[in-house]
């Protein structure tokens, strides 16, 4: 869906605000981006823009979820009135982005074919939350519209990053870790520590994730750390209360908007001797903390690896 070739993008800040209300395009393109945050709608609406035919993305999180975007993907023939009704009916959105041309060149076939697409896209880069309750068909195109509107998606997933939303982007790892098993020949340089980060886990979510899915979401990283995880450990919060599984990482990759990450394994979970709580202060192990192999592999107690 994307290309490596450089390119230009257009931003026009249309109230001065560089968090209000933006206007993308690119020259060789009759497409126009307009985006704008949920508050200032009223002003957005007035556009001369939105009222020719599109489609339109709304983008916001659903209480108690956090770390993945919801979004909603839409079509009108004038996208004015569709996103005026769900400023109406939907609370969750607090920001949108929508795509016409400026020549009035899409029509109701090309909008419907896009939107499928964008939802299609949208469900197999899993990083947000589709609130579209079902999956549109896809209308039947002329071979040489089908070609036109490939050609405009292709321009809107470009623009879309720029534009501060990465949900209909694929994943693609920041760090893929070696483990080496070998042992290392008399005389080599000593290498560096093998890093591993601990995380805490609740019952639930370390069953069904960490040993179901041999994968851990959602968690933050400093950057001068990524390149240097080798490993990830369990610990069970209560009643377990103690450090008990870790595993070789696989790839580390982009999770959601806001910065996290998931860590995917090498393979299943290890169990080890379990590593008690014992006297640690309170609050010690209520986010990632960073330790070594060999002081996992060593400690007796959770003081003992930090």
């Amino acid at each position: 869906m994307t290309t490596a070739e450089p390119f230009t993008i257009r931003i026009f800040v249309a109230d001065g605000d560089p968090e209000g209300i933006r206007l993308v395009d690119r020259m060789n393109w009759t497409g126009v981006g307009v985006v704008f945050p949920r508050e200032r709608w009223p002003a957005a609406r007035q556009r001369i823009e939105l009222a020719r035919t599109g489609v339109y993305v709304l983008v916001g999180y659903q209480e108690g979820d956090e770390d993945l975007p919801t979004l909603y993907v839409g079509e009108g023939d004038v996208v004015r009135d569709r996103i005026e009704s769900h400023f109406q009916k939907k609370d969750f959105w607090t920001q949108g982005y929508a795509f016409v041309t400026s020549n009035s060149g899409l029509n109701k076939a090309h909008v419907r074919w896009l939107e499928q697409a964008l939802i299609q896209q949208a469900a197999k880069a899993g990083r947000s939350h589709l609130d579209n309750g079902t999956m549109p068909s896809e209308p039947p195109l002329s071979e040489a519209e089908r070609a036109d509107s490939r050609a405009f998606l292709r321009e809107i997933l470009q623009a879309l990053p720029i534009m501060g939303l990465r949900a209909f982007e694929e994943p693609k790892p920041v760090a893929t870790p070696q483990v080496s098993s070998a042992p290392k020949p008399e005389g080599a340089a000593k290498s560096e520590p093998e890093v591993v980060v601990v995380v805490p886990a609740q019952e639930e979510g370390f069953k069904q994730v960490f040993l179901g899915e041999s994968r851990w979401r959602a968690i933050r990283i400093a950057g001068g750390k990524l390149q240097r995880i080798k490993y990830i450990a369990a610990y069970q919060t209560r009643p377990v209360s103690a450090v008990t599984h870790y595993a070789p990482i696989e790839s580390i990759e982009p999770y959601g908007e806001e910065g996290k990450y998931q860590l995917i394994f090498a393979g299943p979970a290890q169990t080890i001797t379990p590593i008690p709580f014992a006297d640690a202060p309170q609050g010690f192990m209520q986010g990632p903390r960073y330790t070594t192999l060999a002081k996992l592999l060593e400690a007796k107690k959770v003081t003992d690896l930090f």
